[in-house]
């Protein structure tokens, strides 16, 4: 199988910047079955060749998709102990990365999709770039006394952002591409969100059903972490309802918790598809646009079984806007001048940013 040399470009970054690979090391990839389309799983085979190009080694292995995951399967993790380092091209990588994964291992869970994505600028950019570009986010962030955040939609709150960015606070599982900065979360903040026409989960559970669409304009209204109501067209909000209930009821879970929000840093991140093709995939991977945020509801833990997500937000610290209509102004972030110098690929990125977000 041929691919490009932006392709290998992207794999090389993946292992070399993202997963630290060193040659003799050996990497398993896990990965889901390619029957279910949610992963193009020639990126797996491209990331193989790169590896081994590379002169490390390289197994693979398919651990299936379980809708409601818990725990790794034991011969997951048997499989585990012979590898030094393990990517997920698999959805398990994503519904675990808060919880359990193996100790003394690199885990690295992918958000490029298929190749294209791979060789993009989503891919190729240096992963060093981004991991510093979070740091520089979450530092304005919390160093902001008012956040206010607004979209053309009506989406309206704001709060002071009690953000934690002691070691841990975070999940520990590597993210590639590195595409987001810690979560704010929403116990200080109050406002309301306008929903893009449908609630969709967040990675965590695949319940049924996992996405539920609106005719009308829907709003949730929320107070100091806490969900309060819907309001808009009456039917609308009548399904919001309903969802919520189901979702809520079914796992046994906090219906109203608003747990935490944060929005795209990765100019790169074009999702080519239509999200209505398949949420669960459009929610696996588009998140890291700066032209998306998302809240994580439902649930007293991240990330929670629900997703709020706003179009094109503007988000403003202490009077300065950060993102302006779904742009991360990343010239306005002190240190974000070094970073760029530093990796033009980044920069790039920044200068021809790609749009397409599936909506």
């Amino acid at each position: 199988m041929t691919f490009t040399a932006s392709q290998y470009s992207g794999a090389r970054n993946l292992l070399l910047n993202c997963a630290e690979v060193q040659p003799g090391e050996t990497i398993l990839i896990a990965h889901e079955p390619a029957s279910l389309a949610y992963y193009d799983n020639r990126v797996v085979d491209c990331v193989a060749a790169a590896a081994e190009g590379l002169r490390m080694q390289c197994n693979t292995m398919d651990v299936g998709f379980n809708r409601q995951a818990r725990d790794l399967p034991e011969a997951v993790l048997q499989a585990f102990e012979n590898a030094d380092e393990i990517i997920f091209f698999a959805r398990l990588g994503d519904q675990l990365r808060f919880s359990q994964m193996p100790t003394g291992k690199r885990v690295v869970v992918s958000y490029a999709l298929c190749p294209d994505m791979l060789g993009s600028g989503f891919g190729t950019a240096h992963h060093d770039a981004f991991l510093r570009l979070k740091d520089v986010v979450n530092t304005a962030i919390a160093s902001a006394e008012n956040v206010c955040v607004t979209c053309p939609r009506g989406t309206d709150y704001s709060g002071h952002p009690l953000l934690d960015l002691t070691a841990g606070s975070d999940t520990t599982t590597r993210r590639f591409p590195m595409s987001v900065p810690t979560p704010v979360p929403a116990h200080s903040f109050s406002g309301r969100v306008a929903m893009p026409g449908f609630l969709t989960g967040t990675g965590s559970q695949y319940y049924a059903p996992y996405t539920v669409e609106f005719q009308g304009e829907v709003f949730a209204l929320f107070d100091k972490g806490r969900l309060q109501g819907f309001e808009g067209d009456a039917d609308s909000v009548g399904v919001a309802n309903r969802h919520y209930d189901h979702v809520a009821n079914s796992l046994g879970i906090d219906r109203d918790y608003v747990h935490s929000w944060h929005a795209g840093i990765h100019p790169g991140c074009g999702f080519p598809d239509k999200a209505g093709d398949s949420y669960e995939r459009w929610g696996g991977s588009s998140f890291g646009n700066p032209r998306l945020l998302h809240f994580h509801t439902c649930g007293s833990y991240a990330p929670g079984e629900i997703s709020w997500n706003v179009v094109d937000p503007t988000i403003t610290l202490d009077g300065n806007k950060l993102w302006d209509n779904g742009r991360l102004r990343v010239e306005s972030l002190h240190g974000s001048a070094e970073i760029m110098d530093m990796f033009p690929c980044a920069a790039q990125v920044f200068a021809k940013p790609d749009d397409r977000i599936g909506l």
